[in-house]
């Protein structure tokens, strides 16, 4: 009989999917770190795993490992090419968070913008006064840029369209292949874009350098916001710290960072004009269950050979080491 590890707390409606298959034995970790499934990956025959790192080492270990289900759609911490070489699937979940963390991008860009930290802390605390200082944005009229326009890119500039915003996006990637069709318009080049913004959010992927750095900020208006809802380092936040000092930068919201959990002597933390979140944008509890069922189905259909491939993201490299 199969068997499944899960690492990692689970919404009950996967579990429940899990534990409805008569034929595979399942195994719960709710423990979040790679220590607490290592011992258990000789044996099993899938993993479904949360948030914690997958290394070569570990996967040395799994004997019978067919399928890695991610619940979610990132993979950052899995060694894609030791499961590949293996011959061992990486499935991630559908588009299940995309209209999650578009709302949350959405959240963020008009708590900064109307300064709601602020706000709170002026009636929490005084002075009351505050309000005359007239520091609250509208946001009808002003430009926002939109750094990667991929599913999260879009739902944010729909939605944001909806506050007559001018709306304007930045993907080399469509630049390349052909903008989508629709009402936003593309800008030719990040730099232009940049100076033409009053406000920034970012859904873009992850490169091996900061998208935004010294050099972005600089070609940025005085007092624009920044909102990060993608990957941290993708700004460089010692660059958003002195952007923040100088006044370059407004105002932000970031609900990613470079080291998680965020350390107490991070500057970022001093700034009551920046709206922070733990890195929580797609973990709504709608989004959790359909992450949970996801990557269940994953599994199931993987042993059962009825896997939607495109959901695979190492299939070619699995299907050459198979060749080889």
């Amino acid at each position: 009989m199969p068997r499944v590890i899960v690492a990692g707390k689970l919404h009950p409606s996967g579990k429940a999917l899990l534990n409805a298959q008569p034929d595979i034995d399942v195994h719960f970790i709710d423990e979040i770190s790679e220590e607490s499934y290592a011992p258990f990956i000789h044996d099993a025959d899938a993993l479904l795993l949360r948030t914690q790192p997958l290394t070569a080492a570990t996967v040395a270990m799994a004997k019978r490992l067919k399928i890695v289900s991610r619940h979610g759609v990132g993979y950052d911490a899995v060694d894609v090419g030791a499961l590949s070489a293996r011959g061992i699937a990486l499935a991630v979940c559908g588009d299940v968070n995309s209209y999650s963390v578009a709302e949350h991008a959405c959240m963020m860009i008009l708590a900064a913008s109307k300064r709601a930290v602020r706000g709170d802390n002026s009636v929490r605390h005084g002075p009351w006064e505050w309000r005359n200082s007239l520091q609250s944005q509208d946001l009808r009229g002003r430009n926002l840029l939109v750094l990667g326009y991929g599913r999260i890119g879009r739902h944010t500039a729909e939605m944001m369209s909806g506050f007559k915003m001018n709306v304007r996006a930045f993907d080399p990637y469509l630049l390349a292949q052909g903008w989508p069709a629709g009402a936003i318009e593309p800008v030719a080049d990040i730099s232009s874009g940049l100076a033409w913004a009053d406000i920034i959010t970012i859904s873009a992927p992850k490169s091996d350098k900061p998208l935004i750095g010294s050099a972005e900020f600089d070609a940025m208006k005085d007092g624009v916001v920044i909102v990060n809802t993608s990957r941290g380092g993708i700004v460089d936040e010692v660059a958003l710290v002195a952007a923040l000092e100088s006044g370059k930068v407004g105002a932000a919201g970031l609900d990613v960072f470079e080291e998680e959990p965020v350390r107490d002597d991070n500057p970022l933390k001093r700034f009551d004009q920046v709206v922070l979140s733990p890195h929580i944008a797609g973990v709504t509890e709608g989004a959790a269950e359909r992450m949970a069922l996801g990557a269940a189905q994953n599994i199931i259909d993987h042993l059962n050979n009825e896997i939607d491939t495109s959901l695979v993201v190492n299939r070619d490299d699995i299907l050459h080491a198979l060749k080889v």
